[in-house]
């Protein structure tokens, strides 16, 4: 059997360290290292019933998880995901048997997501005083989640959504707009919960952990208000765009014409309890265990990486480049970069990532790889998670009649790492805890 080179086991080792981070932030790891009398405000004995309900791309996996600890105390569960996940549901994690699953859309909502979220809302307000909400929270929650509110229709807000998702506007600035054009979102579930007491199990998708802002904050205070939703369209140059209905709606509130998403003062906080149960620090801290497992010096861990998505793979293979010594050495950054689409072609952030990094590596002579993934397995409208690449990543995809320069400028890079089977390919994992970026640089021959 021949021997890898060490251009291929750095590859693999890449892959390798990357599965790691997903598997430690999936929902059987997360939650049964955790003690469920701490789920919520009080012992999960002193509930009548527990009424469970999750939406994101976690919530499947978490409701099944949930159900075996629960057992006969959950009285009714339902769980919104992403259409196509219960058909990938990973082995390690059991499936829901009494709670009902639907699918849903995302990144942009769809009825059926609706119909779900209406559900969801519904449980809330039917809990009574003794019983408990357990609401599994996840991102892709705002989505699949999207329950219009007011006079709004779907159509106004997936057009939102839309361009929201194209101006490069963090999610903070995002979840701040859609949480005041929606019913669950800035606190609002907590408050139809009320006088039921709320436990909130999260997931983190967002730099910094910000709990009002991971699938919108729906069980915690919003400190954003529908004033600010209006700048933020306004620093977008989107005002204009967003169709009619949203400007009046987010006028009216900005003008106290509707009732202001629950703030820290609101007494439906009273008893409630929200639980970070894993993030992006969780994923890298089993990166680097896996690195350091395969031999690797880990020379450093980044978390909360923003930025162009193009540009950060620039930057981390200047680091890894100049960091590059005579033992198998490993860079970590996590975060969630973004993309200014300015072309039309096919892509995620994640490949843009590696598309930057492929033009910056041309000349390194070491065996050397830079891989970046989305935990969620999903990768913009794509079905890969990511991309890696290496130092003949762009002489390859010019081979392939691909000229990484322009697919660059075209936000093309599935094409390009497609026709040279560069695609980081997982499927769907049922987390999402940001973006987890690896670097290796292994000594040559």
């Amino acid at each position: 059997m021949p021997h890898s080179s060490p251009q291929d086991t750095a590859i693999s080792d890449a892959k390798a360290i990357f599965q790691a981070a997903v598997r430690r932030v999936q929902a059987d790891r997360l939650l049964n290292s955790t003690d469920p009398d701490a789920w919520a405000p009080q012992p999960l004995g002193h509930y009548d019933g527990i009424r469970v309900v999750g939406f994101g791309k976690a919530a499947m996996a978490m409701m099944g998880t949930v159900e075996q600890v629960l057992g006969g105390a959950m009285t009714d569960g339902y769980a919104v995901v992403p259409e196509g996940y219960p058909e990938h549901l990973p082995a390690s994690c059991p499936a829901p048997r009494m709670g009902t699953v639907v699918e849903g859309g995302h990144p942009l909502p769809t009825e059926a997501g609706g119909r779900g979220a209406r559900c969801i809302v519904e449980q809330a307000e039917a809990a009574g005083a003794d019983e408990l909400l357990l609401v599994l929270v996840s991102g892709g929650g705002t989505a699949l989640g999207t329950l219009p509110a007011g006079d709004l229709a779907l159509p106004d807000l997936k057009r939102t959504y839309h361009l929201l998702l194209h101006s490069g506007a963090s999610v903070h600035q995002v979840n701040a707009v859609r949480k005041h054009l929606t019913q669950m979102g800035g606190g609002q579930l907590a408050r139809a919960a009320a006088p039921a007491e709320v436990g909130s199990l999260i997931v983190s998708d967002v730099v910094g952990d910000d709990m009002s802002v991971i699938a919108s904050g729906p069980t915690v205070s919003d400190p954003t208000t529908y004033e600010d939703a209006v700048r933020v369209l306004y620093t977008r140059d989107l005002w204009t765009e967003v169709p009619t209905p949203v400007r009046t709606h987010l006028s009216a509130g900005a003008h106290g014409r509707r009732p202001e998403t629950p703030g820290p003062e609101a007494d439906c906080f009273d008893h409630t309890k929200s639980t970070l149960l894993g993030s992006n620090k969780t994923a890298l801290t089993a990166a680097q265990e896996a690195a350091e497992a395969r031999g690797y010096e880990v020379r450093r861990v980044v978390e909360e990486v923003e930025g162009e998505a193009r540009s950060v793979g620039k930057a981390h293979v200047e680091t890894m480049l100049q960091g590059a010594s005579d033992v198998p050495t490993c860079w970590l950054w996590g975060g969630e970069p973004t993309v200014t689409v300015t072309g039309d072609g096919k892509g995620g952030r994640n490949q843009e990532v590696a598309l930057g990094g492929a033009l910056a590596l041309e000349n390194a002579s070491q065996p050397t790889v830079l891989l970046s993934g989305g935990t969620d397995g999903i990768d913009g409208p794509t079905d890969a998670a990511g991309a890696w690449t290496s130092p003949d990543t762009a002489e390859r995809a010019r081979a392939a009649s691909c000229n990484p320069e322009m697919h660059l400028e075209d936000n093309d890079s599935y094409p390009l790492f497609d026709a040279i089977d560069q695609l980081l390919r997982t499927g769907p994992t049922h987390t999402n805890v940001m973006d987890v970026h690896v670097g290796v640089v292994r000594p040559g021959v």
